[in-house]
């Protein structure tokens, strides 16, 4: 946010947006009272029965003639009906009867008498009404807008006096429509094999009391975004059926020094009364930071929430059965006393899913989900490598999304793939069309990727190449790995790196020219030669040392320090990492070359069809004297 569009520190940020709502609800209700006032005047004024007003001397002149039926008397009113229909109302003294001031007025008795008098009860609720309405309706309205404004003030100021409650939302065991238990968790067994202990202890905190057992207070969840780290934590209080009660980290910060400290104090004691219970605490390192880095010192509302924390883990009771879970993605920053044992005593690591986890995952979400008879979750596992439970999610959804929007009551195969790429890269821009020229240099850059990755031995063979542009990228070439690995090899880095070059060398070797297209190649190849050098100890020159942290420089610390290297080291580093694009630039280059007449194919082939899949793709290899990579267990997949 810019410094113009801050609130000012001095103004209360809430003060003004609620006295206006007030006076604006208060507008709009008196806004309201006079439109329908108004209307009801306009509708009884224009459809409703018109009634004339004479004189009384005219009703008597009338009634001497015989024109008038009837007449009805209500205190002073007088509502006559004539012969003809019509109804005229009129007025007489309230201290004569009717029949005397006719009289006055020379009627005869006998033309008096022809005509029915009905005298009304002047003592009714319609009386009373009409007499009183015009003195107490104005009344109770005024009452009525000084009561809402009452209320109005009154919640502001029990706003302020529970500004330091817990903002924690409670699922309560026995809720089945927010129930999650280790059923709906697919994949992290070795997660889940530890949290079945937290789960025991929950249920039979006496068995482990007992024997001299202490039960953990703290467990710290651990992983990339989206792996489960908040589902898992469901999952336990599921299990063990207690009360869960989330919130997140940065729910504890105010502007305010003591209010993050205050509703710690409420949480705890909330959970306390509800033990057996289970406190989450989602991003944690929102206030679980290394102390002493702010600019606030002592009295940093962060430092303070955070010690707060530990005092309260420090203070529970060897029987009380509450436990706090806390979910990070950033454990690297988090203050060491927070980590100690007696505080967070276990810490479960959630790894990003397996082929094998991932179709589990995939089964989980498919639950509610048509699937057509085609549909194989294996393929779309072998196709996700490196992918997230939530990125999982979503693409079951974008599948489920796509169908329909076609109007089909099925999933398909072919959904799911698109989603699979709408995921990866992002949609598909039909509507950003190429002319011939881009379509043709984005055809042999993404052709010069593809040919060097299927025949680098150590590069991942190619699965798709399209010139469709899908998110930022013209074109792109979707490769897999043959196996899964949690390690990677030198070799494998290098040929990614020559692979990445592809692009840039064809458009070169072709037009003799370069466009802007290899930007994104670049930066990411020399990320990663870049990390090479300083962090794997890839650098035959630099050798076995680390030079810079995996997680990069942070401002104020924060549990890294940053690198210091000298320009002499400096030097070497950039100097290594240029050796290594250089070497990987020669041999991709060579390569190239060697195999022009397949970059032509590749090429033509792309202009003319837009996508091509691996089994066309394999086809053109087998066609040009290369063969293409295989790994039967995987091949078996897929065929079925």
């Amino acid at each position: 946010m810019s410094q113009a569009s801050a609130p000012e520190p001095h103004k209360p940020i809430e003060k003004i947006p609620r006295e206006s709502g007030i006076w604006l609800q208060v507008g709009i209700a008196l806004a309201v009272f006079m439109v329908v006032s108004i209307g009801y005047s306009y509708v009884k004024e224009r459809y409703g029965e018109k009634k004339e007003e004479i004189s009384l001397s005219q009703i008597a002149s009338d009634i001497a003639a015989g024109k008038v039926a009837a007449i009805k008397v209500a205190g002073d009113a007088i509502t006559a009906d004539y012969t003809d229909k019509s109804v005229k109302t009129s007025r007489k003294e309230r201290e004569a009867s009717l029949t005397e001031t006719l009289i006055n007025y020379k009627v005869d008795p006998a033309k008096i008498g022809a005509v029915k008098i009905d005298i009304a009860d002047e003592e009714g609720v319609r009386f009373w009404f009409l007499t009183l309405a015009p003195l107490f309706l104005p009344i109770l309205m005024i009452g009525g807008i000084i009561w809402f404004l009452s209320r109005q003030i009154k919640g502001t100021g029990m706003q302020a006096f529970s500004f330091g409650r817990s903002l924690a939302r409670l699922t309560s065991p026995d809720d089945a429509n927010e129930k999650v238990t280790f059923k709906d968790v697919a994949g992290a067994k070795e997660a889940k094999v530890e949290l079945m202990e937290i789960v025991d202890f929950l249920k039979n905190p006496k068995k482990f009391i007992q024997i001299g057992a202490r039960i953990p207070k703290g467990v710290m969840l651990m992983g990339a975004p989206g792996t489960g780290k908040t589902l898992l934590a469901r999952a336990v209080a599921g299990e063990a059926g207690v009360p869960f009660f989330s919130i997140s980290g940065s729910e504890f910060v105010e502007m305010f020094v003591g209010v993050g400290a205050s509703r710690v104090r409420d949480l705890f004691e909330t959970a306390k009364k509800a033990a057996p219970a289970i406190v989450f605490v989602d991003e944690i390192d929102a206030v679980g930071r290394v102390r002493g880095a702010g600019m606030g010192g002592g009295n940093d509302e962060r430092e303070q929430t955070l010690n707060q924390i530990l005092v309260e883990m420090d203070g529970f009771e060897p029987n009380e059965s509450v436990i706090v879970m806390a979910a990070t993605n950033r454990p690297d920053v988090l203050d060491p006393a927070l980590l100690r044992p007696g505080r967070f005593d276990r810490r479960v690591t959630i790894d990003v899913p397996d082929r094998k986890d991932r179709e589990e995952i995939l089964k989980v979400h498919a639950r509610k989900k048509p699937l057509g008879p085609d549909v194989k979750l294996t393929v779309i596992a072998e196709r996700t490598p490196g992918f997230s439970g939530a990125d999982l999610a979503s693409i079951m959804n974008e599948g489920a999304i796509l169908t329909a929007r076609e109007d089909r009551k099925e999933i398909t195969q072919y959904d799911l793939l698109r989603s699979v790429e709408k995921v990866m890269l992002g949609p598909e821009r039909r509507s950003h069309v190429l002319n011939e020229k881009e379509k043709e240099i984005t055809a042999y850059h993404e052709a010069g990727h593809a040919i060097l990755a299927s025949v680098l031995p150590y590069a991942d063979p190619v699965h798709k190449v399209s010139i469709i542009s899908r998110g930022r990228a013209a074109g792109y070439t979707l490769k897999l790995p043959l196996e899964e690995s949690r390690m990677q090899t030198k070799k494998e880095f290098l040929d990614d790196i020559a692979v990445s070059l592809g692009g840039y060398i064809a458009e070169k070797l072709v037009y003799g020219d370069v466009t802007t297209g290899a930007s994104n190649d670049l930066q990411v190849l020399t990320g990663l030669a870049r990390n090479m050098v300083t962090q794997y100890g890839m650098s035959d020159k630099l050798g076995a040392m680390a030079y810079e942290p995996s997680q990069g420089r942070t401002l104020f610390g924060g549990g890294l320090e940053p690198a210091e290297l000298s320009q002499e080291v400096a030097s070497q580093v950039d100097a290594e990492v240029k050796a290594i694009v250089d070497g990987a630039y020669k041999k991709a280059e060579t390569t190239i070359k060697k195999y022009r007449p397949v970059l032509n194919l590749i090429a033509k082939t792309l202009v003319e069809r837009e996508t091509i899949e691996r089994e066309d793709f394999e086809k053109l290899l087998l066609a040009s004297g290369i063969a293409p990579k295989q790994k039967k267990e995987l091949d078996q997949v897929i065929a079925g």
